[in-house]
């Protein structure tokens, strides 16, 4: 049988195998398939503009006929003309360029800028999410010079780690290298970030990877194998994916597809996730029952990494049993205190945090000034926007006072959050970004509240505590705990839909702007009187008839 032709586009080497096989198997057609998510695809028209609105930016610091724009709207074959005869002109910076197929390497995408160096181009790509965080050593130019040679290690800088960009850029030197257009050696590619404040360069060939290889050669290992399961879906030969759970399935069309098939043949992989689920596999262990039957106390079959393998077993024990929650340890331990607040915060993507939702608590039922209840700092001024640092140094002002009320009174002191995770990053985020703006404090400050033991994360007493069979998020564990949303709708997801129409940023009336915003700040309160539900739950009796993994 003749191999069909098939090309790939960069997202291939970073999606699920099973994914990039149904997309390119004629039977799957008609297979079932989820709705367009309506957050992504408002996503996605988000990093369109994002790139429009920095491609202006670029475009305006550039100097006369050094900038060539290849007109977006034209036809292929245009395009391809018109971005091959500016790479013969030798163009300084090509924006928009298309690239030519890769055919003979089934390679198709387009950079969204190339910049002229040694030998040939380097590729740009521009992106709606940050590229940096604090610390040092990423490879930096500033956004007027989009020059690689000028780039030199950022002593306020690190890299953050963003592995579909560096093999985005991999796949789009490949493609220039097949032109005949690229740059290099060494192999540079560059990302403009959601800040778009600087470009950071990444050496492709250098062994940045964790087994010491370069991004190119693992560029060129994915690559290989996404080729392979392709050729063998669209040929109709034996598939070379098969259905397994992983991250990814949460968001993917494909799932509705997937999943019955999991279900069916209860695969190991609906209680172990993503590379465990596939060495367990390799060794036979197959489905939930294999791993149910195993022996706890015994040697694992395979190192599991994620999880003790005594674990791993009650948890497939308890998928067997219905059970959403078990729990890990016969007596489950919180902090408590005199002041108890629980905070949660609201962001919108990477663009920032626009709500800080406190429930203060008084535990021995004596007030402070401060009364009892939900408060809220907010923004909503559509982010990013100054304003985000007056909303927090208002957060953060409240609450230095009442810990100091608290100490003052000779008062314990405890404030709680679910995934401290989030929190934190948002914490030390807010205070490099609006450092020196009034009420904002130092990061030492803040470190010494990480710190002090008054910062509890009740995700991680959960992890620590109890296995969770369906996932250990909010949403799945407080109503454990008997604690119920106001809004059926309520979500993460759902609630990037809401802020946008609570800030004008779709053409909503007055009024229904106002109805989210107000729904908005139900949905935070509801978080953090459900981390205290959650709390008080873990702390009484009822915890107790929560079975015992070690029972079961």
């Amino acid at each position: 049988m003749t191999l069909q032709p098939v090309v790939l586009d960069a997202a291939a080497v970073s999606r699920c195998r099973r994914r990039v096989h149904l997309d390119h198997d004629p039977s799957a057609v008609g297979s079932p398939r989820a709705r367009p998510d309506p957050a992504l695809e408002q996503r996605r028209a988000d990093a369109v503009e994002h790139r429009v609105v920095v491609g202006q930016v670029l475009a305006s610091q550039a100097c006369g006929g050094e900038w060539v724009e290849v007109p977006s709207g034209a036809p292929t074959q245009e395009r391809l003309m018109a971005t091959g005869a500016a790479v013969a002109a030798g163009a300084r910076y090509i924006w928009g360029g298309l690239l030519p197929l890769d055919v003979p390497g089934a390679r198709t995408g387009s950079p969204d800028l190339l910049v002229r160096a040694a030998g040939g181009y380097h590729p740009v790509i521009i992106v709606r999410h940050r590229i940096t965080d604090a610390g040092s050593g990423a490879l930096c130019t500033q956004l007027d010079q989009l020059d690689q040679p000028l780039a030199a290690p950022d002593p306020q800088r690190k890299v953050r780690s963003q592995t579909r960009d560096q093999l985005r850029l991999a796949h789009l030197v490949r493609m220039l290298q097949a032109a005949g257009w690229a740059a290099g050696p060494p192999e540079f590619g560059a990302v403009i970030g959601m800040d778009a404040d600087v470009v950071l360069w990444h050496d492709l060939a250098a062994p940045t990877w964790p087994d010491g290889h370069s991004t190119l050669a693992e560029y060129d290992r994915r690559f290989a194998d996404r080729l392979a399961v392709v050729r063998a879906a669209a040929s109709g030969g034996p598939a070379l994916a098969q259905p397994s759970r992983v991250n990814e399935c949460r968001h993917c069309s494909w799932w509705p597809t997937c999943e019955p098939q999991l279900s069916a043949r209860l695969d190991v992989s609906l209680v172990l996730r993503g590379e465990p689920a596939v060495a367990l596999r390799a060794v036979g262990v197959e489905t939930v029952a294999d791993l149910a039957a195993l022996d706890p106390a015994g040697e694992p079959p395979v190192p599991l990494g994620v999880m003790p393998f005594a674990d791993a077993v009650a948890l497939a024990r308890a998928w067997q049993r219905e059970l959403s929650v078990v729990r890990r340890v016969p007596r489950v331990a919180v902090p408590r205190a005199d002041v108890e607040l629980d905070v949660d915060l609201e962001s919108f993507g990477e663009a920032g945090a626009y709500l800080w939702g406190c429930h203060l608590t008084y535990a021995d039922g004596m007030a402070l000034s401060e009364p009892p209840g939900y408060r809220a700092f907010a923004t909503w001024c559509p982010l990013p926007d100054a304003d985000e640092g007056r909303s927090f140094a208002e957060f953060w002002g409240w609450l230095r006072a009442l810990r100091a009320q608290a100490a003052a009174a000779g008062r314990s002191f405890a404030a709680y959050c679910y995934n401290a995770q989030a929190e934190n990053r948002w914490l030390y985020s807010s205070v490099e970004r609006f450092a020196g703006q009034h009420g904002v404090p130092s990061a030492a400050e803040i470190t010494e509240f990480v710190e002090s033991g008054e910062w509890v994360d009740l995700f991680a007493l959960v992890s620590e505590w109890f296995l969770c069979a369906h996932g250990k998020g909010l949403k799945r564990i407080a109503p454990q705990a008997g604690f119920e949303w106001h809004d059926p709708e309520a979500g993460g997801e759902n609630s990037m839909r809401w802020y946008r129409d609570a800030v004008g940023m779709n053409d909503v009336p007055p009024e229904q702007a106002a109805a989210q915003r107000a729904r908005l700040l139900v949905y935070n309160s509801d978080d953090v009187a459900a981390t205290l539900a959650l709390r008080r739950w873990m702390c009484s009796p009822a915890v107790l008839q929560i079975p015992l993994a070690a029972d079961l």
